[in-house]
């Protein structure tokens, strides 16, 4: 079974450098690798030209749809795993990853985990994800583009990478192949590591962009129509005159707090960064929060009047 590594990138002068030596490094490498730059404006496209053994296309412009789209167009063969170039992979990352496809799926779904090395790291990064695959279920566990690999007529059957989708693309593609009833397993060991945003700027912009693209794409409304409904509740209880309200509302902040906190306190080893997450991730899930209704919103009035957002 050959194998076509793609990857989009754009600005990742930071890491493509790690990317690629742990590409290279793989127990089970590549048979070709094919990346698309949208228009890097720092090192990257001259540190992908030194590479060895790689196809670079360069489009100027290109979303991560439109990229992906044309390095699966470019690509050799028929399974295509998909990689990201701010991540790094550890040696057996693809040959896990491809295990799966090996025995019969038709996708397959690798996992993502945190580079922890500051604070905020800790806490941004536990806001989501499960800590270990054993915590998911396999039956509804929806793949980052980060880990995963696929039959190249599983892309074409829902026609690729939605171009029309700036981001989020990946999230929409997965409910396809769900609502196709496509043979999708997991593969637990094949781990991509990844660099979560170093500032709250950041942060916000990335959680605007996700909400956003669920707003364009229709992905999610019961979730957003639920995250709405609680802050419109939490600020009637907020400024109700009688304590029940008040008691209600922070019992239920607590318990929506609880597990992003206790996924904090086990990435940090001291006592005081234990404490500070503590305080640190419910006031970072309402900032996010905001953030993704902030975004959600935007995507609503996108769709509505039939724009696309950018970037």
């Amino acid at each position: 079974m050959k194998i076509s590594l793609i990857a989009t990138v754009l600005n990742a002068e930071e890491h493509v450098g790690e990317f690629l030596a742990s590409i290279a490094a793989q127990s089970r490498r590549p048979d070709e690798i094919v990346i698309v730059d949208g228009g890097s404006t720092d090192g990257t496209v001259a540190a992908l030209r030194a590479a060895d053994g790689l196809t670079l296309i360069e489009d100027l412009g290109a979303n991560i749809s439109r990229g992906r789209n044309l390095a699966i167009a470019s690509a050799a063969h028929e399974v295509i795993a998909v990689a990201d170039a701010d991540c790094a992979y550890g040696p057996d990352w693809l040959a896990a990853l491809v295990a799966p496809l090996d025995a019969g799926a038709d996708i397959a779904m690798g996992w993502t985990e945190p580079i922890v090395d500051s604070l905020l790291g800790a806490c941004v990064s536990s806001l989501g994800m499960p800590l270990s695959p054993a915590d998911a279920d396999a039956a509804t566990f929806m793949p980052s583009a980060r880990s995963v690999a696929f039959r190249r007529e599983a892309i074409d059957a829902v026609g690729g990478y939605p171009e029309w989708l700036a981001i989020g693309e990946d999230m929409w593609v997965n409910h396809r192949w769900r609502e196709r009833s496509f043979d999708m397993r997991l593969a637990p060991d094949a781990v991509a590591s990844w660099h979560p945003r170093a500032s709250l700027g950041a942060i916000w912009t990335q959680y605007v962009k996700y909400a956003r693209g669920d707003g364009q794409a229709g992905m999610y409304p019961e979730r957003h129509a639920l995250r709405f409904a609680a802050y419109v509740g939490l600020l009637l209880a907020l400024t109700s005159r009688h304590a029940l309200p008040k008691v209600l509302a922070a019992g239920g902040a607590a318990a929506y707090a609880r597990t992003p906190v206790v996924r904090a306190r086990s990435r940090v080893t001291t006592p005081r960064d234990r404490a500070l997450a503590t305080l640190a991730v419910p006031a970072l899930l309402a900032y996010t929060d905001v953030a993704k209704m902030t975004g959600y919103a935007l995507g609503l009035v996108d769709r509505l009047t039939g724009r696309a957002a950018r970037g």
